[in-house]
């Protein structure tokens, strides 16, 4: 499997998932409008569950709707990630696993990205990310230097910024929307001011 490209919106939205619940595991999807070619772009994210995280039923349901979403979107589900809730533990586990392998089985690249809650500062220096590709039915370390976050001063600087002023609760994960169907899990709002601190007017690209 070749490189991994990681969006800024993609990371930003996961780094503030994961803050918005501190204390709890948290999961979503990856996703990619360009997954042609040997590098996985992964250009967005949708935000899942922040409780019950090895739910079956609710996990089903939540990747059914996001497939019908992509498929009316372009885009593909190309990788899970998750935060466990004991920050000082970034390691799969068997609930992050069976829904990557549920996931390699639509996508043959597909990716595990686990947050190191322990690197999650906003000062911290390099993505506090750990990524696991599939090789011959196991999940295997993925070599970092395959893995690509472009900008990673601007897309940290964006995601400390919007913490900070509170723009984290405008993020809206699948279980926040079970709970108020009128609540947006695309999350376009977000979105928005995410593209918004990135532009070139702000002087990011």
């Amino acid at each position: 499997m070749g490189e991994v490209e990681l969006s800024c919106r993609a990371y930003v939205k996961m780094y503030l998932h994961a803050c918005l619940f501190p204390r709890c595991s948290i999961n979503g999807l990856l996703l990619s409008s360009n997954s042609a070619g040997g590098a996985v772009c992964v250009t967005d994210c949708v935000p899942l569950l922040h409780s019950h995280l090895p739910l079956a039923p609710i996990t089903q349901l939540a990747l059914t709707q996001v497939d019908v979403w992509c498929s009316q979107t372009q885009q593909r589900i190309v990788g899970y990630y998750q935060a466990n809730a004991c920050v000082s533990d970034s390691s799969p586990t068997p609930c992050a696993l069976k829904i990557a392998d549920k996931i390699s089985e639509q996508f043959d690249n597909a990716v595990l990205l686990m947050l190191d809650g322990s690197k999650m500062s906003s000062d911290y220096r390099v993505p506090p990310i750990v990524m696991y590709e599939r090789k011959d039915s196991r999940w295997l370390l993925k070599d970092k230097h395959t893995i690509m976050l472009r900008q990673w001063e601007e897309t940290r600087a964006i995601a400390g910024q919007m913490l900070e002023s509170g723009d984290h609760t405008l993020l809206v994960d699948f279980d926040s929307h079970l709970d108020d169907i009128t609540k947006d899990w695309t999350n376009q709002k977000l979105n928005t001011k995410i593209a918004e601190l990135a532009s070139p007017a702000n002087g990011n690209i």
